[in-house]
């Protein structure tokens, strides 16, 4: 009988310590254990073997498992169940605000050393890169919306440091429409299809959202901003982004500034048009994200630069608003805007669910040398961003999917839940522990532990606010007469578009009677158009409101009038109309517009290539003249009938949303006597005149025409 083996001696693992080779061994077998963990989320499928989600190789998907070939299908084919129950489960909510989005990576660079102010790593080492992921999104509409509507973008900026994610949750805009985050369910409701017919999507043009904005007056300042171009961009790459919200830095001191963050892109902040846009819409609702996703295609990668506006302590509330009131901007002419880095967008996304769907921003996100303030939005904001992604991302593990996992270590006790990725050893669940060492240990501030600003803190429990949050239309004002006459008309346009839709009169005059509080013409035009009585200030005036301060209304913001913004060729599409069977100099003409940095687009009655080479992008019937910035008409000798038939539009559209147009030939049927007189309209011989028309591409709208809204 074979000697029964003792389990129980003590072996040889402390008599016989490891090798040096064998703990090298031991080290290589790790480091790769560790390089399989990371490649396991990459993958891909080129002259791969078919497998189950479980690993196992199959010899057939086509065919479900059945009991004879014409027979029922069997319940033990658990290929089929694992292919079903995968696709049944292919969707999770949609977010509920910022369901329609796209998303890209890219590189934050630190430009300036501000560890005078922040010991956040990503601002203190001039030089310094730190990987990043945004999500660009419509507020209002549905995952299925167009890309287009008149809406706030948001900008979304997850930062991959050393210390763990920090996460910037921002806007296009620098102000929100509410002050107190128990408002922002109401909000959302007001301005989300009507629960009883569920229209209009993705507008804000019907009555729910414009009674919520006459009964809550802090929403007057974003409105104007919702009312004017900059809710209606001509790409992504041409928007600004807004930390919104009033933050802390805090230095290697301890020391605090208050802070708030923007991002401007260095391609100009550029709007379309209201006609131009609802054509955009029709002609192409994803028209956003592709522009987005050609852009880095082609190495044209957006460029924003990275600033903030600082205020010491002691100066807090040396101004006429409250600098933690999110309805309220930091006027520059006030507080400086300082530029600390680039962000650049670099790599688009692999897969659309697993990064852009799947990704999870929360403002509580934060570093060390990053704090709050008592901002009431803010601090509501923090609740609320974990409590979606708990619902929508299935469990409270969704900081492991790949997209959102830091890429610094992750050490504690917690276990379980839905979707562990992680296998933690041993018999720890909880903290302190003395069993194997499983306790983690806490660090230091010193040695980069977080710890929260020590703030004191003395009030009454109450639920109200401070009326220094009370002065709801000074900055509204100041906002509307720092724009250009061209934008005023386009906020005017704005209000008498969405307040025709709103079927309730008692509605219409509501808003008419409150807005003559921010300027009381732009009032009286709007209720001649939507027709409402003549305002009255008084009557929409809230009694719990603070009246407007004159000192505020006078504050000068330039900066935020597209008038004052970059204006340059790079990236704009320039339509080429020509005809099949003309000899014309394409490729001289192509290749001066690319030099430039503008793209060109041939457009012909068919895509075959032109005698002298170049690519044909479009058909005539499969683009529409407001997808380009610019339009070329190329006349040949004898027109065909396709041409003449189709160059028409082409012009009138172009002219009439203000934008560029050259004629090469006869243009004496293809533009009327006042359309060859008209600003940015150009008739020469040839194309000798690149650069006149480069010039013109730049300046984008040539506003004196007698065009559209």
């Amino acid at each position: 009988m074979a000697k029964k083996q003792d389990n129980n001696k003590e072996h040889d693992f402390k008599k016989a310590p490891l090798t040096p080779p064998d703990i090298d061994k031991v080290e290589q077998v790790a480091d790769n254990a560790k390089q399989k963990d990371l490649e396991y989320n990459k993958v891909d499928n080129k002259n791969k073997a078919f497998t189950t989600n479980k690993g196992l190789k199959m010899a057939e998907d086509e065919f479900s498992l059945k009991a004879g070939r014409r027979g029922p299908t069997l319940i033990e084919d658990f290929h089929l169940r694992e292919k079903i129950m995968h696709f049944d489960h292919e969707r999770i909510p949609e977010r509920i605000v910022h369901a329609r989005g796209v998303g890209a990576h890219g590189v934050f660079k630190c430009t300036k050393d501000m560890s005078e102010y922040t010991k956040a790593s990503i601002f203190t080492e001039e030089g310094k890169e730190t990987p990043l992921f945004t999500r660009i999104s419509t507020v209002a509409g549905f995952r299925g919306s167009t890309d287009t509507p008149r809406d706030v973008r948001g900008f979304a900026l997850k930062f991959y440091t050393e210390e763990g994610n920090y996460d910037i949750v921002g806007n296009n805009m620098p102000i929100f429409i509410i002050q107190d985050a128990i408002k922002f369910p109401d909000f959302v409701h007001a301005v989300k299809p009507e629960p009883d017919t569920e229209v209009p999507q993705a507008q804000s043009a019907h009555d729910t959202f414009w009674d919520f904005v006459s009964r809550n007056q802090e929403s007057a300042h974003m409105t104007m901003w919702q009312m004017s171009d900059r809710a209606i961009p001509r790409s992504l790459r041409m928007i600004d982004g807004f930390g919104i919200h009033t933050f802390r830095f805090v230095n290697a001191e301890g020391k605090g500034t208050f802070v708030r963050f923007q991002w401007n892109p260095q391609l100009g902040v550029h709007s379309r048009v209201w006609d131009e846009t609802l054509k955009v819409s029709g002609n192409d609702p994803d028209s956003q994200r592709k522009d987005l996703y050609d852009a880095i295609d082609e190495g044209d990668y957006p460029v924003w630069d990275f600033c903030v506006q600082l205020l010491p302590e002691e100066k807090e509330f040396d101004f006429p608003f409250d600098i933690l009131d999110p309805t309220k901007v930091w006027p520059e002419e006030h507080i400086e805007k300082i530029k600390i880095g680039e962000i650049t967008l670099n790599r688009n996304v692999d897969n659309f669910f697993a990064e852009t769907e799947q990704v999870a921003f929360n403002p509580g996100n934060v570093i060390p040398g990053i704090d709050f303030t008592n901002d009431p939005l803010l601090q509501g904001r923090l609740f609320s961003y974990t409590d979606t992604q708990l619902l929508r991302l299935g469990g409270p593990n969704f900081a492991q999917i790949p997209i959102n996992r830091p890429i610094s270590e992750v050490h504690n006790n917690q276990r379980d839940g839905w979707h562990q990725h992680m296998i933690n050893k041993g018999p720890v669940s909880y903290h302190k522990s003395a069993i194997d060492d499983q306790s983690p240990y806490y660090e230091s501030a010193e040695n980069g532990g977080y710890e929260h600003y020590q703030e004191k803190i003395d009030g009454v429990v109450i639920k109200d606010r401070d009326d220094s949050f009370r002065d709801h239309f000074s900055q509204a004002t100041a906002f509307y007469k720092s724009l250009s006459e061209v934008e005023q008309k386009h906020i005017k346009d704005a209000f008498s578009f969405e307040l025709s839709k709103v079927r309730r009169p008692e509605i219409r005059q509501n808003v008419v009677d409150m807005f003559a509080n921010v300027d009381e013409k732009l009032a009286e035009e709007i209720a001649k158009n939507v027709g409402a009585q003549k305002p009255n200030a008084e009557r929409g005036f809230d009694p719990v409101g603070v009246k407007p301060s004159k000192e505020a209304q006078d504050v000068k913001m330039p900066e935020f009038s597209q008038e004052a913004t970059i204006f340059k060729a790079d990236t704009l599409k320039v339509g080429i109309y020509s005809d099949n069977d003309d000899n014309f100099d394409f490729k001289g003409l192509v290749k001066s517009i690319k030099d430039n940095n503008a793209k060109a687009e041939i457009i012909q009655g068919d895509l075959q290539d032109t005698k002298d080479g170049q690519m044909v992008k479009h058909r005539y019937e499969t683009v529409h003249p407001v997808l380009e910035d610019a339009l070329i008409v190329v006349v040949p000798e004898k027109p065909s009938h396709d041409f003449i038939k189709n160059v028409g539009e082409f012009v009138e559209e172009t002219f009439k949303h203000y934008k560029p147009i050259w004629v090469i030939g006869d243009a004496s049927d293809i533009l009327s006597s006042e359309q060859e007189k008209a600003d940015g309209v150009m008739v020469t011989k040839d194309s000798k005149d690149i650069d006149k028309f480069i010039e013109n591409l730049a300046k984008q709208r040539f506003w004196d025409r007698d065009g559209s809204n």
